[in-house]
């Protein structure tokens, strides 16, 4: 084999190995965390709260636990914006500090997440990770996650993962 053929071969190797990596990233993207009922109620947990009536908000600090049937989000703060405080209809969900949001055998960390449950879009931001149970793992700056679709999209910097290949006998 000279030189000029090996170079011709990894020339069109190349993009074959990058369309299947894009195609693996598409698939285990557009199985994040779909299926999600986002009418649900949202139910939450926190060792500190307050209510800011004026501003429609609550701040929930310490061990913050928040679910929505099988969607969970664990966070040290979460501000929650209403539409008004006295029917306590939620708009978004601002978490921070190391933030874990689970579904079934899907989990994405980061340290920042906001949920805005009128688009039915949660954002992950900063060292955003998607790991799911088979062990496939994405990892990037910022994942947006769309609920209604189940399609998400990594971005912000290098994105990489890993990915597990069926095992043949």
């Amino acid at each position: 084999m000279t030189v000029r053929s090996g170079l011709l071969r990894t020339a069109v190797a190349l993009p074959v190995v990058a369309l299947a990596v894009f195609a693996a990233t598409q698939q285990l993207g557009a199985q994040a965390l779909s299926g999600h009922d986002s009418n649900a109620p949202v139910d939450f947990g926190a060792d500190r709260i307050e209510m800011q009536d004026k501003q429609n908000r609550v701040i929930l600090t310490g061990n913050v636990d928040i679910t929505q049937t099988d969607l969970r989000m664990r966070a040290a703060r979460t501000v929650i914006d209403l539409a008004n405080t006295k029917q306590f209809q939620v708009n978004r969900i601002t978490s921070s500090g190391s933030v874990v949001v689970t579904r079934q055998d899907q989990t994405a960390t980061g340290d920042t997440a906001i949920y805005d449950l009128n688009q039915r879009i949660i954002t992950m931001v900063g060292n955003a990770t998607l790991k799911r149970a088979g062990g496939d793992t994405l990892r990037g700056g910022r994942f947006v996650i769309d609920l209604k679709s189940g399609v998400s999209s990594a971005s912000g910097g290098r994105v990489t993962g890993t990915f597990n290949v069926p095992k043949k006998n």
